[in-house]
């Protein structure tokens, strides 16, 4: 009877910790059924997908250089500056459609850079984002002289503003991404390198797959879907700005790590990155519908993300001391 209990209670842990992110969300929901807030109005539950659009697109990207055991922090300077040459050369009379292309394939070029320093010079992905996004927060700033861009183009607006049958454009190109990402992951040869690359690099590398190509791909990507959520958020806002992104980050890495997609590589995927990136929205949305003071925000979200990173350290350590 006691081992049963005691089997029962390992398993009863072992989902728990599977589904925190799960648990959470369904915690934060429960406790908003009581203070008399507008929080489960539809228009509410519509702005919350809304808001979270930009950071589940990037956080889409960021899934792959996780699970191929690294990260990103240039994101959010990529998504700002974006918008900010969409805008730009849209303002100069760029045909929106080219525009847009150009904008995007700024953040393909940064994402290329990062993979190449990464994969090619076996830099520490950590400090070479962190280094790129300085650094291209810096050309965002020099390009706007520190101020934010308004688009002139109102056709520009639409594009994240319109909608198709009540759901925001912005909406449906998060869920369309999501979507290509998750069959990208899943369906094929690419995907499930990056699985194996980022379960055992070494293992991966003998078995004949080309773990370069594989991680570089995925920075690219990385790169590519920041700079498609930056004009997707210039639209919205119908402003660039370099101070746009700025907690991105930090935000999005934690995000994906809370959803399962673990810094340690191998495990993870879209659906798991969605559900992580909605706790901290949902975190966001409930603080400031309960009208929690902006500085208390902060501390809190600050806690959290200690907690994660400490959480997903110490899950790192009990995988190696299994082995």
């Amino acid at each position: 009877m006691n081992v049963n209990v005691m089997t029962l209670r390992q398993q009863t842990i072992r989902v728990l910790s599977k589904q925190k992110a799960v648990i959470a969300i369904a915690i934060m929901l429960f406790v908003m059924l009581f203070p008399n807030t507008n929080f489960y109005t539809p228009l509410n539950i519509m702005n919350i997908f809304r808001a979270a659009s930009p950071d589940l697109i990037i956080a889409f990207g960021v899934t792959l250089a996780v699970i191929c055991r690294g990260c990103d922090l240039s994101v959010g300077s990529v998504m700002a500056l974006s918008g900010i040459i969409a805008i730009q050369l849209i303002n100069g009379g760029m045909n929106i459609g080219l525009a847009i292309l150009l904008a995007t394939l700024s953040g393909s070029v940064v994402g290329f850079i990062n993979g190449f320093l990464i994969v090619h010079q076996k830099t520490e992905a950590f400090i070479i984002t962190l280094g790129m996004g300085m650094l291209v927060k810096g050309v965002a700033l020099l390009l706007t002289s520190a101020n934010p861009v308004p688009a002139k183009n109102m056709s520009f607006m639409m594009i994240s503003n319109g909608s198709l049958l009540g759901i925001p454009n912005i909406m449906l190109f998060m869920l369309l991404l999501g979507a290509f990402t998750y069959w990208l992951l899943r369906y094929t040869s690419f995907g499930r390198n990056l699985y194996a690359l980022g379960g055992d690099y070494e293992v991966a590398e003998h078995s004949g797959i080309n773990v370069i190509r594989a991680k570089w791909v995925a920075f690219t990507i990385t790169g590519t879907y920041a700079a498609i959520a930056g004009v997707l958020l210039a639209s919205r806002l119908n402003t660039g700005s370099p101070i746009y992104g700025d907690a991105i980050p930090l935000l999005v890495n934690c995000g994906v790590v809370i959803g399962g997609t673990s810094f340690s590589g191998g495990v993870g995927g879209v659906v798991q990155s969605f559900i992580g990136i909605m706790v901290m929205q949902l975190l966001v949305t409930c603080m400031g519908a309960l009208e929690v003071d902006r500085f208390i925000r902060m501390l809190v979200l600050g806690i959290v993300i200690v907690i994660i990173i400490c959480m997903d350290c110490y899950s790192i350590k009990r995988k190696k001391e299994d082995v």
